[in-house]
């Protein structure tokens, strides 16, 4: 099998190669954190799991961990196999064939780029209600929108290393003032640090409370898988991805646990205050110690920016690597002669995103933070259907290619354990009976994945060498030339 792998990857052009051990492990992680945005995942979906859980809300983030470390298993082995800026297009690719593969290109592109422009809609009007609020002049979402989205395709044309290092700064600012934050709401309120959040006896409703949040819980991980994009860049991704992979969900599910205990304890354990706030974090910030809530607002920004970048840097790749191999057009997979960068795919991803958010804003009449709500669940459906089907393909791979590797446990038990977890979440996007648009967002989803699997049943049909070329850039050239 690898001198297989070998035999296709010498045929590349080493002009159609990102450049090779760039980022080292500390870099992707961090990337990664960054990608997730905890400030802004967590500042706008942390009351919904509240008001669907109760004081023991926490539970529903460790339970929301616990299913990710489940894909995590299965991204981390398919990197250990074939580490591949494509990502989870050539992991089905390799294990269902090409027509798979080239439609999960299109239907996980859908996806992300509906879930990223809930990061550019977000960006705007946070930034410019900070400006508005701390520095009393006004300036338009919309304009904020354009100059933060420009200001990040030019930073991450202009070199991986150079991106990632702005993105842990950003990262690094925004987990700093939160841990400020979280620490200033418990000593505001000593008396009621207890081990309430923690306890079953808090979940209201039990199980079915545990459930309402829990698709919010996981869509709070979702860019948790992004260092896999990053394998070409990364410095032995054999190894390194695997360990960011774990690393990041763990550091980011901790994170997130810490975040909802303090803020909890902002609101003296108090489950109907803590419901009814919008923003609790912020509010609870803002009644322990109101002269530093200018803090929760960077916060924000930094989350913002950081995310942003994050995201075009990884996601944007999946897109440069389908147009390099021949599931999407050719021009997505061209690499900027001087920085080496997927410039063409960044720059397609980021402005079909700015584009979306500014028709439904300015013409469509949707506010940013409506818009926010509902791209972001329309954009997830996508992504968890992808992520049930990376882990029904590991088996089939495994089973196909590396049969004398076989781990029961890893390659099996634990991939098909995380398929059926993953049925909650997306029952809680697509279950009936819900209001509008949500209610059409089912059906949305529906098409875009039949118009996606006839795209990848024509496409290799009429591109008979496709299947060969997926997979054919795999991150480690040097290993498979041994």
């Amino acid at each position: 099998m690898l001198a297989r792998e070998a035999e296709i990857n010498a045929k590349v052009g080493e002009e159609m190669r990102l450049r090779q051990n760039t980022l080292s492990p500390s870099h992707i992680v961090v990337s990664t954190l960054a990608t997730i945005a905890p400030a802004m995942s967590f500042f706008f979906g942390f009351a919904v799991i509240v008001r669907g859980a109760g004081l023991a809300a926490p539970l529903t983030i460790v339970t929301a961990m616990v299913v990710i470390l489940f894909l995590t298993n299965t991204i981390a082995e398919f990197s250990r196999f074939t580490p591949s800026t494509g990502s989870f297009v050539t992991f089905t690719g390799k294990a269902f064939g090409p027509s798979v593969g080239a439609g999960v290109s299109v239907f996980l592109i859908f996806g992300y780029i509906v879930s990223a422009s809930t990061v550019v809609s977000v960006a705007g009007v946070w930034i410019a209600e900070t400006i508005k609020m701390f520095l009393g002049f006004s300036i338009h979402w919309s304009f904020v929108t354009v100059l933060i989205s420009f200001a990040t395709g030019w930073l991450v044309m202009r070199g991986v290393a150079l991106s990632t290092f702005w993105s842990g700064v950003f990262f690094y600012f925004e987990a700093g003032l939160l841990v400020i934050g979280s620490i200033l709401m418990m000593l505001a309120h000593p008396r009621f640090l207890t081990v309430a959040p923690f306890q079953y006896s808090n979940l209201v409703g039990g199980l079915a409370g545990l459930g309402t949040g829990f698709p919010l819980a996981v869509y709070l991980f979702i860019g948790w898988e992004n260092s896999a994009s990053l394998a070409e860049e990364t410095e032995n991704p054999r190894r390194n991805i695997p360990r960011a992979l774990l690393t990041g969900t763990l550091a980011i599910g901790i994170f997130y646990i810490f975040l909802a205990y303090a803020t909890a304890a902002g609101f003296k354990m108090d489950a109907h205050a803590l419901g009814g706030s919008q923003l609790p974090f912020i509010d609870g910030l803002k009644a322990a110690a109101p002269r530093l809530l200018v803090l929760a607002y960077i916060a924000g920004v930094t989350s913002i920016l950081g995310s942003l970048i994050g995201l075009v840097n990884s996601q944007a790749r999946i897109l440069f690597n389908s147009g390099r191999e021949g599931l999407l057009p050719e021009f997505l997979g061209k690499i900027h002669p001087q920085h080496q960068t997927p410039h063409s795919a960044m720059w397609v991803f980021l402005l079909i995103a700015v584009s979306l958010v500014l028709g439904f804003g300015l013409l469509g009449g949707v506010a940013p933070m409506e818009y926010f709500g509902f791209a972001g669940t329309l954009g997830g459906i996508p992504i968890i259907l992808t992520y049930m089907l990376t882990n029904l393909a590991l088996p089939i791979y495994v089973f196909r290619h590396r049969r004398s590797e076989l781990n029961i446990f890893r390659h099996i038990l634990l991939p098909v354990v995380g398929a059926s977890i993953m049925i909650l979440p997306l029952w809680g996007l697509i279950q009936p009976g819900q209001p509008w648009p949500f209610n059409v967002f089912p059906w949305i989803a529906l098409m875009i994945l039949v118009l996606s699997a006839i795209y990848g049943m024509v496409i290799s049909r009429i591109s008979p060498g496709l299947a060969a070329r997926i997979g054919a850039y795999v991150a480690d050239q040097s290993y498979l030339s041994e």
